[in-house]
């Protein structure tokens, strides 16, 4: 009989993920705080149970896709009665680097397999095993689960013992997510109102070539050079011109960039460069 797994959380993300396992033919214990959410996936083949503690009994690994910190402490608070000694909890939940480092030495005192596995992956992704995964912990903890984390993910970095750092680097990723989309709608906005279509937005990425341009300012900014290339004034001058080009249209981006600017312009630092935003990233 094959050992089952165990997830815990079954929105999008950990549907996703479950269907892929059973797909493959594994045996899938499953719970969700919200049993309606879990049954859809019961009717696939998955063993929907109760409680966190009923569906890690006999697991071998057990995967958590929760919201946030509060809910991970609660759920592996409520799962503990159930879980096997040579269990392995590998948990995909976003969550903050200092919490996740609390936990994991909690676990580990308490004799617990903890490893933080924070995903790039998307539900289409979970589905069929694509992505990125990230891994910290013991290595010998991940070496054992390695094998069976590599087929729900295309690839798999470890990242050392410290959990934290695979949290940062989920934290860092989704910033660079969402900071991109709320540039690119400020970018879409900037070009409607002026009568360009926002599809056109298709020759800007062409004509500068962005992730050249983030590699490039990413190294300027920790290496801490704001030699001027483009000076703070007339970055922080073309910011009014967009701002006022738009109207009452809103923009997400533009607005805290320009206060930041206005600051560092009243410290006089005007004919620095304009990357000097980013002074006090790198401490």
């Amino acid at each position: 009989m094959t050992t089952p797994i165990a997830f815990l959380g079954t929105g999008l993300l950990g549907a996703g993920f479950v269907e892929a396992a059973l797909g493959r033919g594994e045996s899938v214990r499953i719970w969700n705080r919200t049993r309606a959410k879990a049954e859809p996936l019961g009717a696939l083949g998955a063993t929907v149970c109760d409680t966190p503690a009923d569906a890690v009994r006999g697991a071998s690994r057990v995967h958590l896709v929760l919201q946030d910190d509060l809910s991970v402490d609660a759920v592996i608070e409520a799962l503990r009665p159930g879980l096997g000694a040579d269990a392995t909890i590998v948990d995909h939940t976003t969550t903050r680097p200092d919490l996740t480092a609390a936990r994991a030495a909690r676990l580990t005192a308490a004799g617990i397999r903890y490893l933080h596995c924070p995903v790039f992956i998307g539900p289409p992704g979970a589905r069929k095993g694509e992505g990125v995964m990230l891994a910290c912990g013991p290595r010998g903890w991940f070496d054992a689960v390695h094998p069976a984390l590599a087929r729900q993910a295309t690839r798999i970095e470890y990242l050392g013992e410290r959990p934290e750092i695979a949290a940062a680097f989920k934290l860092a990723g989704n910033a660079l997510l969402l900071g991109i989309t709320g540039l690119v709608s400020d970018t879409v906005t900037v070009l409607d109102r002026n009568g360009v279509p926002g599809a056109e937005i298709a020759k800007l990425l062409e004509y500068l070539n962005p992730s050249h341009v983030v590699a490039a300012r990413a190294k300027r900014m920790t290496n801490k050079d704001f030699a001027a290339s483009f000076e703070l004034a007339m970055a922080r001058k073309d910011l009014r011109l967009m701002q006022e080009s738009v109207g009452d249209a809103p923009l997400m981006v533009i607005p805290g960039m320009a206060a930041r600017m206005d600051a560092l312009l009243a410290e006089g630092l005007g004919d620095q460069d304009f990357g000097v935003i980013g002074r006090d990233a790198v401490r």
